[in-house]
């Protein structure tokens, strides 16, 4: 039943922010000209982490922090750091690889990347996205629909490949972001990610891997020099959430 509430009045929040729609539309306008723009991560986007046989592979999609937008490299990037912490868990080898680009959403991920793509192959996969779908003000519905077609693509490619699906970040924390447009982006991140979490849980083998709310260091000291993008710490440890998710994962019957 709280849960039910919740959901409710997040949904009836995030709907009253269009009435601040005209302020996010100016506010988006001067971030573009002040916040940094920082580029992908440089490096191969793919890799392996030693260990036993047989080969996990693990694929990582989506925007613009599954490329490691902020990262010195794709080394300390989250799929690394995924591959890295599945590795450890389950003493198997890792094969990584990342598909995905600054910018997307659910929508464009499956159709400009992972439907084009060549030789999709997993064992696992990671799907990171949200940011776009808030700041494009796309509702949940929209939201939902867009996962399903993405899961129902992978699983074309890839067979019946159990995903971790990363929660959307509470954007009400991003520094670089100013008020109220820094609010209203949090109810409608908050507002995604309550459709995510209960999307996940009808799926088969999907699970939504929330962001801990628990932690002493504030959630702002990982942010990176743009104030909207992960530190190369911040990365490594939600890659360390993200492998520890997939790994149990991979223990659960598939669909």
């Amino acid at each position: 039943m709280r849960y039910r509430l919740r959901r409710f009045l997040v949904s009836v929040a995030a709907l009253s922010s269009w009435l601040l729609f005209p302020v996010v539309l100016l506010q988006g306008a001067y971030l573009r000209l002040t916040v940094p723009r920082l580029g992908e991560a440089p490096g191969a986007r793919s890799g392996r982490v030693d260990g036993a046989a047989p080969v996990l592979r693990l694929l990582v999609m989506g925007e613009s922090t599954a490329v490691g937008v902020g990262a010195p490299d794709q080394k300390q990037a989250v799929a690394r750091w995924t591959a890295e912490t599945v590795a450890a868990l389950s003493g198997r080898a890792v094969a990584w690889r990342v598909l995905g680009r600054n910018g997307a959403t659910a929508h464009s991920l499956r159709k400009r990347l992972l439907e084009p793509a060549e030789d999709v192959e997993a064992d696992l996969a990671v799907v990171i996205l949200g940011v776009n779908d808030t700041l494009r003000f796309h509702g949940p519905r929209r939201w939902r629909r867009d996962l399903t077609r993405l899961l129902e693509s992978l699983r074309e490619r890839c067979g019946p490949v159990p995903v971790v699906l990363a929660s959307v970040p509470p954007m009400n924390r991003f520094p670089a972001i100013p008020s109220p447009t820094r609010q209203v982006l949090g109810l409608r991140a908050a507002c995604l990610g309550e459709a995510a979490a209960a999307w996940a849980s009808a799926m088969a083998a999907v699970a939504y891997s929330p962001m801990p709310e628990d932690s002493d260091e504030p959630l702002e000291s990982l942010f990176g020099a743009d104030g909207f993008h992960p530190s190369a710490e911040g990365y490594r440890r939600w890659g360390e959430l993200l492998g520890q998710e997939g790994f149990a994962l991979l223990g659960k019957p598939g669909p």
